[in-house]
């Protein structure tokens, strides 16, 4: 008998209670033991290698988890012709954005008190990108994180997924990735985070100075492990939808949508809001009916996301922008009359989809913005990946004239005496210029 279709309906109320945490406690005991039987192994190739077996990253007769580059080239050369185009254009469309991105800001300079100041703004040099490999191997989270590591301009690029499908290591190779290794979970982050010597038949990994993509419970609990060791994008917890619609939205379109984030994880949440209780029941009804055509395994998966899910009535749109921004979606869809203005309207999400032709999936596939998102409420503080997470703003200051400088050394030895700090005060006071007589 088919499981029962639950999609639950809750007031408003309860919506600020549905967000939980991005790192489960069980898997970061297990992150820790994984991470540090790594990071303080005597032999860290030999280590990594070894949990790399254990957990099905690799074949057991495969002795190098660093992937050859004319592997991932001859993985490239074999695709099917409309798959290598496709590949291809996906990449040029997100490089596109990415490189416009990084082209948005640049080194400044300004005029201070007897000189000048500013800001530099230079990519890091080791970018490790890790791409799951589960059930679906996913390509397109490869070139998400490896094009923008590019664009921003970093030295070198890892990246790391396990068990990766001829497809993932073809997006690898358009994505100009320097070092790709056959590893997932705790392990791949561990490796990244801390490099990995090389031996006499295996290639070193560098010490990556960010770490980003997307991953399981486990990839999350050790990129807080590692986080401040090396920067990280997010802490990711289960991926999720949520639609804004009103009764001009096709229920078709809508629950197609919603099944399509659903069938990622049986913890992914599709979420609806809706100043319509009629398009929320057509909805309903409309997502059974899809769901009941859906082949298996994702049929399952998805109906089981979907009580993980709600959806909730609202009384206006300006009450539906409000709850949404509540919740601060992954990725947020506008099915609405004025969808451009309603979406501009809302402050906190990971991705915005603005009109019923501007899916969801084809963010997923590389329009351009990346799709690699912040989820479980952190939308409210941050964005999604970018260029911005490889690059870092550093300031200077000189001063070229003592003279002009002068009332900037006397409030800076003010202000150092105010607080305490009288060595402070007096480095200030050593650049006092004396008054001639």
């Amino acid at each position: 008998m088919p499981p029962k279709f639950l999609f639950p309906q809750i007031p408003t109320s309860q919506v600020a209670t549905s967000v939980g945490d991005p790192v489960d406690p069980q898997a970061l005991e297990q992150a820790k033991a994984i991470v540090s039987s790594i990071k303080d192994a005597p032999n860290k190739s030999s280590a990594l290698l070894e949990k790399a077996k254990a957990f099905g990253d690799m074949q057991k007769d495969e002795e190098s988890y660093v992937v050859p580059n004319e592997e991932l080239k001859k993985a490239y050369d074999n695709l099917v012709e409309e798959q290598r185009e496709a590949l291809d254009r996906i990449h040029a469309r997100v490089l596109a954005f990415a490189t416009a991105q990084r082209a948005s800001i640049t080194d400044i300079t300004i005029p201070i008190p007897g000189g000048s100041a500013g800001h530099r703004v230079t990519a890091c040099t080791t970018a490790g990108c890790y791409a799951p490999g589960g059930r679906y191997p996913l390509p397109s989270s490869v070139i998400m994180t490896c094009v923008t590591a590019r664009a921003a301009g970093c030295e070198r690029v890892v990246c790391s997924s396990p068990r990766p499908a001829a497809i993932t290591l073809a997006a690898a190779y358009v994505s100009k990735c320097d070092i790709f290794i056959r590893v997932g979970g705790a392990q791949a982050i561990a490796a990244m985070a801390y490099g990995i010597p090389s031996t006499s038949t295996i290639p070193s990994i560098p010490r990556a100075d960010v770490i980003v993509g997307p991953g399981n419970k486990w990839v999350t609990a050790a990129k807080s492990i590692v986080n401040g060791f090396c920067g990280i994008d997010m802490l990711a917890g289960p991926s999720e939808v949520l639609v804004i619609c009103d009764d001009t939205a096709d229920p078709k379109i809508v629950a197609a949508d919603l099944i399509a984030q659903a069938e990622h994880d049986v913890v992914a949440r599709p979420l609806l809001i809706s100043n319509s209780q009629e398009m929320i029941d057509k909805v309903t009804e409309e997502s059974e009916k899809q769901l009941e055509a859906m082949p298996e395994p994702n049929r399952t998966t998805a109906l089981t996301a979907f009580s993980t899910g709600f959806k909730v009535l609202c009384g206006s749109m300006e009450e539906c922008v409000k709850v949404s921004d509540e919740i601060a979606p992954e990725h947020l869809e506008i099915q609405t009359v004025d969808a451009m203005n309603v979406g501009m309207s809302c402050k906190s999400y990971g991705g915005l989809f603005i009109g019923s032709d501007a899916a969801e999936v084809m963010g997923d596939y590389g329009a351009g913005p990346n799709h690699t998102l912040p989820t479980g409420g952190t939308g409210r503080y941050t964005g999604g990946l970018s260029v911005f997470n490889f690059l870092g703003i550093r300031t200077w200051m000189r001063i070229d004239d003592r003279m002009a400088s002068q009332q900037m050394v006397n409030d800076t030895a003010v202000m150092a005496r105010l607080e305490g700090l009288e060595g402070h005060a007096r480095a200030a006071d050593a650049r006092v210029v004396e008054e001639k007589k």
